[in-house]
């Protein structure tokens, strides 16, 4: 650690990101065009992909923080109080003034998939002075990026990087520079945001990773659902198998797999590892309704 940080500083994994409030419904398909399709009652919880990922992180024993904004709000409150009940360290969640929080609309339907649609805050979007207080004032050993973010937070975050393991997930903003890619360490996305930062469809994730290594990350893991995942390292490449697994719901999957794997890679646990580990977070998470599932049993 650097300056005056004191152990309580220290964490396993940042996640640097969004925190929103989910809006889910079940339902028996999604309604056709001048339709209407009746659900389950609305349920309300706190998600956001960096706030599912930290409380996966959280879960599996890690250390976590989260570094997002939130509205002055009721919604707000209520992410605050479920980071506090995952043992989230939120000191760098900030309350926003007149700002409304963010807020996921869920369908997920009886296959479990889910189809979601982001209504955003812009007030409360990360700034890059959020970033540098952040890392001045947390000392961690791994820190997870999403790449959708605006360009100037995740540029302050590079130029912070240190000894820190940075990982960068989801398609970038348009306005990231490609070059950026060169400067993290893992690049974690599923194969339909492969797809959409290489401008071409394949099916097969392992090709998908090497394309995306030559873009300039040094590790890339591509998520397949239930073909497990794939990956490619100066070391190798190679996947990792999916259990066969009943699907209830879909949220929050990728979340589960991304923060067990920054927590073993912030270990330093060996990436094969680590990824099988994460894939078998995934599965489980997948049995189960809701973005955020206990921790998965051992084995």
């Amino acid at each position: 650690m650097t300056g005056g940080r004191s152990p309580g500083d220290s964490v396993d994994v940042a996640f640097i990101g969004r925190a929103n409030i989910d809006l889910t419904i079940r339902v028996p398909h999604r309604a056709r065009p001048g339709r209407t399709s009746i659900g389950t009652s609305l349920a309300l919880t706190a998600g956001g992909k960096s706030l599912n990922q930290a409380i996966a992180a959280a879960r599996c024993g890690g250390r976590a923080a989260l570094i997002a904004n939130v509205g002055d709000d009721t919604w707000g409150r209520e992410i605050k109080a479920t980071l506090n009940n995952a043992a989230v360290d939120d000191r760098y969640v900030r309350p926003i003034r007149r700002a409304t929080t963010g807020a996921a609309i869920i369908e997920v339907t009886p296959d479990g998939e889910s189809y979601i649609t982001l209504a955003l805050s812009p007030n409360t979007e990360l700034t890059t002075q959020d970033v540098n207080d952040a890392m001045t004032g947390l000392a961690m050993k791994a820190v997870v990026v999403q790449l959708d973010l605006p360009p100037e937070p995740v540029t302050a975050l590079l130029r912070h990087r240190r000894e820190s393991i940075v990982i960068g997930n989801l398609v970038p903003h348009p306005e990231l520079d490609p070059a950026t890619l060169q400067h993290l360490d893992v690049l974690v996305v599923n194969h339909h945001e492969a797809a959409a930062i290489l401008h071409t469809s394949t099916d097969n994730p392992l090709d998908a990773a090497n394309a995306l290594q030559r873009l300039g990350p040094r590790t890339v893991v591509v998520t397949a659902g239930p073909h497990g995942a794939a990956y490619t390292h100066p070391g190798g490449h190679g996947t990792v198998p999916a259990p066969t697994v009943e699907v209830v719901d879909t949220t929050g999957a990728g979340d589960a797999f991304l923060g067990h794997l920054a927590v073993n890679l912030a270990r330093h646990v060996p990436l094969w590892d680590a990824i099988t580990a994460a894939v078998d977070a995934g599965s489980h998470a997948v049995q189960h309704p809701g973005a955020h599932t206990a921790k998965p049993p051992l084995p």
